[in-house]
């Protein structure tokens, strides 16, 4: 009989709901000999990363101690062992693998890196020498379960994505304990007492946003004025924008008074009348990131909530594999979309938008190209379609997102005219009016309904319609104005934006250029991690995010500025180069081993270069001292008493405390809920909001890990669980 080894418990649940007479035991599920199993099968499962690469300590004992003469810390041979929480699991995959009935072990976590991680560490530290075949599939539907069971991948065959998760493992090991202890120290040299958390890719992230937050704050608005003419031509009446070699903007007022004043009650004349029609192709599927970015820019959800939904929606089986970084699909799905659209059409949202005009995206390399399906393809509903009644709000919202998409893919181009006119006025001041019609609606019909119309998006502006207005025709000037404004500082990214920027490896790109792009580069951390780094930096207290606007915090803007902007540390290009390399890694184009000597060697060059620079650094004292008073930056205010909020860390007494407490109010939040340190970050945002996002990490009283978000009830003081 087979081992199959799933990553976590609902994953099992969903692999074992196609076979009949199962038996649920302590850890695992009991599968009778039925196809493909004709001598049955056992099916347990991981929780999560069962293992975890050892501190160090547990390398050199003099490792334990933050210490610059014994940096930088780089281990022989990197090892694993058992998380202590998930010894009881390891305990029963370990008897079962051992289990001499069974003659072959099955790999079934998530088909990607970090999936083939958890299962082959897994097996090595037990030193399971038995068969391994691997299940690789994009969907938890009945039949695409019992297809992947009997039509296995050998374990040989993706080793190779194994070591490229291997040596992500380790390069962020190296890089991420070396160079936290290295700016640490050297900080706390400076008089500044702070943990400063650095990573191969988090760092990057961090600096991105610090220099976008530098852009801003010493950005100088500049005054600029605008000549705005209405014009009548035999009875057509428009407006124009008087321009010079394509520049309507004059710096002082006087300037734009004078052309207002010479060409107010004249006669003018149309000098050119250009029609330019535009043909816009349906947007690209979805992948991880564009989803996130298009969720975070209609809903305002973050990166990490929109993963969230989209993995439940997937062990439901009504969509395929979230963490895809590809837009397209292979022909094998696109011959499911036809049925697909069908059971889509008898629901109410969907009907009126059904039968689209194209049957099927057979032949349209758009949308169907095999060579560009990495790991998953895009993500798309499976043939359960969902009843929307049956959803939450949320996941209606992004199960909506993904139909739509598809959809839209089965509809004709959009087609717009753009006209312009140049309007004379003295035969020397000319005026530019420009107007948009749209021609052919094609698949903005299906994207941008009112309903789902809840975000500003340029395709979608206000479509200004000229008369029909002939070069040569003249009329009058009827009025002129003078339009004053001001120049705009660069915008703060998004939680949406940043996670494009983090994709793009820190490059601002167009939206018509941005499909391309995305599928020709490896930009900062995965689908799978960029959702993750940006809470983590959150946490870290990095940034701040208000209102869905991402801040650089004053200890973000002293690490960068002690790294500087041309270190390989806060390099997004060299960061992107790493992730080429781990992606041709998995691909079997790279050598582990030579990727992980290159890492050591850069890691012991930023620590050189940190120490070396370290005595010309001007830092700045943080506005926030961590110490054992508490003398803490306020996180909210008291819901009894109105008073601020404080950290308060005594000895090992750690918790967010009322300001007043000398005056009676006995509020308080533990720094520790169900065995699970609370950041001040999420306490600030439990108080700004009244609950935190949904965070891992908690224990039950038996030891079992959970996740929930955590709500305040202002009127009892009481932290309550939302699952």
């Amino acid at each position: 009989m087979k081992l199959i080894i799933a990553e976590k418990p609902s994953q099992a649940q969903a692999l074992a709901g196609p076979f009949s007479k199962v038996k649920k035991q302590k850890g695992f599920y009991e599968i009778p000999p039925q196809d493909p199993f004709p001598d049955g099968a056992y099916l347990t499962w991981c929780v999560g990363h069962l293992l975890e690469l050892v501190p160090p300590k547990e390398y050199k004992p003099e490792w334990e101690k933050w210490k610059l003469d014994t940096l930088p810390m780089m281990p022989e041979r990197f090892r694993y062992k058992v998380s202590p929480s998930k010894w009881d699991q390891f305990q029963i995959i370990k008897k079962l693998a051992f289990d001499p009935k069974v003659t072959g072990i099955i790999g079934a976590t998530d088909a990607g890196r970090e999936g083939e991680l958890i299962y082959k560490s897994l097996l090595m530290n037990m030193n399971c020498k038995k068969p391994v075949m691997r299940l690789w599939i994009s969907s938890l539907t009945k039949k695409a379960v019992l297809e992947g069971f009997r039509h296995l991948k050998s374990g040989q065959e993706t080793l190779p994505v194994f070591f490229e998760a291997y040596s992500r493992a380790c390069a962020d090991w190296l890089v991420g304990l070396n160079t936290t202890r290295a700016y640490t120290l050297l900080m706390q040299k400076k008089g500044i007492r702070e943990t400063f958390p650095t990573g191969r890719v988090m760092t990057p992230t961090v600096a991105l946003v610090v220099k976008r937050e530098a852009e801003i704050e010493n950005f100088k608005p500049d005054p600029f004025f605008e000549v705005i003419g209405e014009f009548d031509v035999n009875g057509n009446q428009y407006s124009g924008k008087w321009q010079e070699k394509e520049n309507s903007r004059l710096k002082t007022k006087e300037e734009a008074e004078v052309i207002a004043e010479r060409t107010k009650d004249q006669r003018c004349a149309v000098a050119d009348v250009r029609k330019d029609r535009k043909e816009y192709h349906p947007p690209m599927l979805y992948n991880l990131s564009a989803l996130q970015a298009k969720a975070n820019q209609i809903y305002k959800y973050s990166p990490e909530k929109t993963l969230n939904i989209t993995s439940e929606l997937y062990l439901k089986k009504i969509v395929s594999y979230p963490r895809s970084d590809s837009p397209y699909i292979t022909e094998e799905e696109a011959k499911t979309l036809p049925g697909i659209l069908q059971k889509l059409a008898q629901q109410e949202n969907y009907n009126h938008l059904l039968p689209a005009p194209k049957r099927s995206l057979m032949g349209n390399p758009r949308f169907v190209n095999p060579a560009k399906v990495s790991d998953h393809y895009a993500i798309i509903p499976t043939e359960n379609v969902a009843s929307p009644e049956k959803l939450s709000r949320d996941e209606r919202n992004i199960y909506d997102l993904i139909v739509r998409s598809v959809i839209a893919a089965h509809y004709d181009k959009a087609v717009m005219d753009t006209t312009t006119i140049v309007t004379k006025v003295n035969n020397h001041d000319e005026f530019v009016s420009k107007g948009k019609v749209i021609i052919q609606e094609g698949w903005r019909k299906v994207l941008f309904e009112k309903n789902t119309k809840k975000a500003d998006n340029k395709d979608d502006e206000e479509h200004t319609v000229l008369p029909d207005v002939q070069s040569g025709e003249t009329g009058t000037v009827e009025q002129v104005s003078i339009r004053e404004g001001r120049t705009q500082a660069p915008k703060r990214y998004t939680l949406g934006s940043l996670v494009t920027l983090m994709k793009t490896a820190g490059k601002t790109i167009e939206d018509e250029e941005l499909s391309k792009v995305l599928n020709q580069v490896q930009g900062l951390g995965t689908e799978a991690t960029r959702s993750s780094i940006i809470k983590k930096i959150e946490e870290l207290d990095y940034i701040r995010v208000q209102k869905n606007q991402v801040y650089a915090t004053e200890k973000a803007k002293a690490l960068i500025t002690a790294i500087g902007e041309d270190s390989i540390l806060t390099s997004a290009e060299t960061t992107a180069l790493w992730e080429q390399r781990l992606h041709e890694i998995g691909k079997g184009r790279a050598d582990a081993k030579q990727f992980i000597d290159m890492t050591k060697r850069m890691t012991e060059k930023v620590i050189q270069d940190a120490i070396a620079a370290s005595g010309s650094w001007k830092v700045e004292p943080l506005p926030v001292s961590k110490t054992a008073k508490a003398e803490n930056e306020p996180l909210g205010t008291c819901p009894f008493c109105g008073k601020d909020i404080i950290h308060i860390a005594i000895k090992r007494n750690d918790f967010y405390g009322c300001s007043g407490y000398k005056e009676g109010c006995k509020f308080t939040i533990s720094g520790r809920i169900a065995k699970k340190k609370l950041s001040p970050a999420q306490v600030k945002r439990l108080l700004e909001k009244g609950e935190t996002t949904k965070l891992k990490g908690f224990k039950s009283k038996q030891g079992k890990p959970f996740a929930a978000a955590l709500a305040l009830n202002k009127e009892t003081g009481k932290i309550e669980f939302k699952m």
